[in-house]
């Protein structure tokens, strides 16, 4: 009789696990792929200066969790930190900075690992590089000295580890991040209205027949029947009857395709209790952003012409899948189908079946693919979701970086300076908002200025030193006639009088976007910023440029 019972009884049903619980939101945001990529981060941050948009950038990324970080700061704790610094308190005074912002960024998640520098085992930058894990990312706040940024730069061509530079002062801030080669993203989270990929200019065998057998004596279904053919269905049929009179031509205009939605919207019964049929609507509206031929996008278009100067980033197992992909699309002119159907209103049997074609031919597609990756050197061991991954997001894979290192950055800012103050003077005209590069031109004169940015006593004394003539000199070294621009003196003038100083709100804020672009690229999904943001405290508004 017990064994009857247990026989009987339904499994026990699991709730979600106290981690599933904690990071719920983020979950659904970047998935457990996403999560694991980050509780697998190891972080280095070389904080200076004043020492707060780091901490702020690195509080954004222990609460959803990375798996652990480390802070190379030498300052030690004084009164000025006191008043910018909300991580520390009178406790911390006259202790290791790097000591006392690591023990409390760990108060905030007990799963997350820290450590600082200097220690006791450990003093010099260049000891912790080469006696550390290696880094998944590398931050470093200005001002920093050439000796510290040459050491972090050539780390990370050696590891290909990201760097990302931070600089906070008064109402302005920036970050760069600087990727060791092309970064290509392949979960870059389109908006769903975007993913629509029914083929209707180009449909298989296997979808033609199904919407024939559904449709071939359309005007003589009942009226529930008719009032729920898919709307995939509905078009496909009505296609085939444009091309009868239009010389087996689709329609390719926009006049044509407006003529060919009225057909649509006229075939609609309205003899029946709710006046009209929801499935010709949906058609209806469907017409213009569903009459498309498959084409190449552009992000995607990057990729195939990408040309490789690391012999080791060729042989990476995206760039296999990647010329694959475009094997497919020469010898079929189109991408892998993605397989997605959209809602709409069907039965739910008719919808099912419509689901099922488009599926398997997304199956068929990626297997084709996926044959050809095992056909290349070094493809035998490429997991197959990688490869159904690619081809469900062929369409929006994006490079970023795809131009870094073949222009040097001294003349690639001077060519987006030329760019951007051009555009500057028509700006009121076009109601376009003025460049922010005139903030970024003049933090840069400071951002190496690590004697007079400190945390010694006598800072603020030395800070108030910097003027802004000596800021525009250093502008003029940088981008020559820049010192002239009226916006530039008055964010010179804006540097000058914040001394190197930080504002908590200012670099909180910075903080924040900081980690969102660093989370973006330690889980590889959606889109990060391309190499530059600078922000503007005073209009309150930021501006990406390509620097």
């Amino acid at each position: 009789m017990t064994e009857i019972v247990m026989s009987q009884t339904p499994p026990i049903l699991h709730g979600p696990s106290e981690k599933e619980r904690k990071y719920d939101r983020q979950l659904r945001l970047w998935a457990a792929s996403g999560q694991s990529a980050l509780e697998s981060a190891n972080i280095l941050l070389v904080n200076s200066g004043s020492g707060v948009v780091g901490v702020e950038t690195l509080k954004n990324l222990v609460l959803p969790g990375i798996g652990r970080f480390a802070i190379y700061d030498e300052a030690c704790v004084n009164e000025a930190d006191l008043g910018v610094n909300f991580f520390l308190d009178d406790s911390c005074l006259g202790k290791s900075r790097s000591q006392s912002l690591t023990e409390l960024l760990l108060e905030l998640n007990p799963e997350v690992q820290g450590t600082w520098y200097p220690n006791e085992s450990v003093e010099a930058l260049e000891s912790v590089l080469a006696s550390s894990p290696v880094f998944t990312v590398v931050m470093y706040t200005h001002p920093i000295s050439p000796k510290q940024l040459s050491l972090l730069e050539a780390y990370g061509q050696e590891h290909k580890t990201p760097l990302v530079a931070i600089h906070s002062a008064g109402f302005y801030s920036y970050f760069q991040i600087n990727l060791p080669g092309a970064f290509p993203i392949v979960d870059t989270h389109p908006d769903e209205t975007a993913t629509t990929d029914l083929r209707l200019l180009s449909p298989w065998p296997e979808l033609v027949a199904f919407s024939e057998g559904l449709t071939k004596d359309i005007d003589n279904l009942d009226d529930f029947e008719h009032g729920h053919l898919p709307y995939v269905m509905i078009l496909l049929h009505y296609l085939e009857r444009w091309k009868a009179t239009h010389d087996g031509k689709y329609p390719a205009t926009y006049k044509d395709k407006t003529e060919f939605r009225r057909m649509v919207q006229s075939a609609a019964r309205t003899n029946n209790p709710e006046g009209g049929e929801e499935n010709f609507d949906e058609a209806a509206a469907a017409v213009l952003r569903t009459l498309v031929y498959p084409s190449l996008p552009s992000g995607l278009k990057e990729v195939f012409e990408y040309q490789h100067t690391d012999p080791v980033e060729q042989r990476s197992g995206f760039w296999i899948i990647a010329d694959a992909v475009k094997k497919f699309y020469d010898k079929h002119q189109c991408l892998p189908l993605p397989g997605k159907v959209p809602d709409m209103k069907a039965q739910s049997k008719v919808y099912i079946q419509l689901q099922s074609i488009y599926k398997a031919k997304a199956r068929k597609d990626a297997a084709e693919i996926l044959e050809t990756v095992r056909s290349m050197p070094g493809g035998q061991n490429i997991d197959p979701a990688e490869v159904e991954l690619f081809c469900k997001n062929a369409a929006f894979v994006k490079l970023i970086n795809a131009t870094g290192g073949k222009i040097s950055r001294a003349d690639r800012l001077r060519a987006v300076a030329d760019q951007e103050f051009s555009s500057d003077q028509t700006a009121e005209l076009t109601l376009s908002p003025l460049s922010l590069l005139p903030i970024y031109l003049a933090l840069q004169p400071t951002a190496h200025m690590t004697g007079l940015y400190s945390s010694s006593p006598d800072a603020n004394a030395a800070a108030n030193a910097i003027s802004a003539d000596e800021i525009l000199r250093g502008v003029a070294e940088l981008v020559p006639g820049a010192e002239q621009n009226e916006r530039v003196i008055q964010a010179a003038r804006e540097v000058a009088r914040a001394g190197g100083g930080e504002l908590h709100n200012i670099a909180a804020l910075t903080g924040g976007m900081v980690a969102q672009e660093m989370i973006k690229i330690i889980t590889k999904q959606y889109v990060p910023i391309d190499n530059t943001c600078v922000f503007d405290g005073v209009a309150s508004r930021c501006q990406v440029l390509r620097l």
